[in-house]
């Protein structure tokens, strides 16, 4: 009998059997893998579509420039009400301005929602106006508009009433996402409740064509404000280019590898010492150190295709069930980070499959098969 078809045999029933023996221990390691596929891909991809999400409205808007107060974020949510509406006069009377609307940013602190206290008439201005599903413009103080997300979400509809704010608003109208905020409210409804009376947030800026002349123009005319154009905005509505991000992403990922580095050095070695036996016979019959540790990469390498697909059927079924239950929440699942996530699994698994590899390879057959 050939000896070599014979270890390849043996080699492959091992590889196999090894993954029966043991179920329990076996989808425990899977699951700890795909953990990290998990933890990756939901972190990165919940930063990236908030990001993206909150870039496609300020662009929604229709401005081509946006004026801050001084030290601001490009995050509106945390602009403060310090800027004179008196300036809207201003900045509308330079030649290259189009349309100016000013806006007063709140957050809904039960919800971490934004609400924009706006002039109805200058921020529709700015484009084509709102797209309206059913209802109309708000008419009353006490009226709102809700974007279509933001109904879905809380299953409103024109004519119901719901608490912004601490406030009961009437909903007058709702109207296709993507202009900047989930719920529109009076201007003048905004300030009185913030406090903030003939003061707003920040300012939309239309051009009649030259942008950066205006924003040239705009900073001799304010030069302590922070005044951007929306394509500076969008570039920098990127994970990449917020440094505080990158500490948060980076931690996840590299705990995502401490798990199925862990994970897979206790499963290989508790494995090499169950089927130490098994090694020495192999060994005996003439296998090579390189045949012993491709045994042991190839169970780590099925461990970590079946964590893998696992993941990524968590992934995405997590994905589905939150844009059902929280359709304002914008999750962006991008194709190279499923390639990054893939690759540190697999980097991190077969760092902690290579200790057990050696030590199976190195070890003596004699003594492993007196071993008991």
């Amino acid at each position: 009998m050939d000896e070599k078809p014979y270890k390849g045999f043996v080699i492959w029933h091992l590889l196999w059997s090894n993954l029966g023996m043991r179920p329990l221990r076996s989808a425990l390691s899977v699951l700890a893998l795909s953990l990290q596929v998990f933890l990756v891909l939901l972190t990165v991809g919940l930063t990236t579509g908030v990001l993206a999400d909150w870039r496609t409205r300020a662009e929604g808007v229709g401005a081509d420039i946006i004026v801050q107060p001084p030290n601001s974020s490009i995050f509106f949510a945390f602009s403060s009400a310090v800027m004179p509406e008196s300036l809207v006069d201003k900045i509308a009377s330079l030649p290259g301005v189009d349309e100016v609307a000013p806006v007063l940013i709140i957050v809904d602190q039960h919800n971490l929602g934004v609400v924009y206290g706006i002039d109805y008439g200058r921020f529709a201005g700015l484009s084509n106006g709102f797209t309206f599903l059913s209802g109309g413009p708000f008419q009353q103080p006490n009226e709102a508009m809700a974007d279509d997300l933001a109904a879905q979400s809380r299953k409103l509809g024109v004519g119901k009433t719901t608490t912004l704010l601490d406030h009961e608003f009437r909903i007058s109208g709702i109207v296709m996402h993507g202009k900047g905020a989930r719920f529109f409210i009076p201007l003048k409804t905004a300030q009185d409740i913030a406090g903030a009376d003939q003061r707003v947030s920040m300012f939309y800026v239309r051009s009649k064509g030259d942008t950066e002349t205006l924003r040239n123009e705009l900073v001799k005319l304010l030069p302590t404000f922070k005044i951007r154009s929306m394509a500076e905005f969008s570039t920098l509505m990127t994970s990449a280019n917020l440094p505080e991000l990158k500490p948060f992403i980076r931690s996840f990922i590299a705990l995502g590898v401490a798990i199925s580095f862990l994970v897979v050095l206790l499963t290989m070695y508790t494995l090499v010492l169950e089927h130490t036996r098994d090694i020495g016979i192999l060994k005996a019959l003439g296998s090579s150190r390189m045949e012993i540790c491709g045994m042991i990469i190839g169970e780590t390498l099925v461990m970590v295709a079946l964590g893998v697909a696992f993941g990524l059927l968590c992934t995405y079924s997590v994905v589905a069930v939150l844009h059902r239950t929280s359709p304002t929440l914008q999750i962006a699942i991008e194709g190279a980070w499923i390639v990054r996530a893939i690759l540190l699994t697999l980097g991190g698994a077969i760092a902690g499959a290579l200790y057990p590899a050696l030590r199976a390879a190195q070890s003596d057959p004699v003594e492993a098969l007196a071993y008991e």
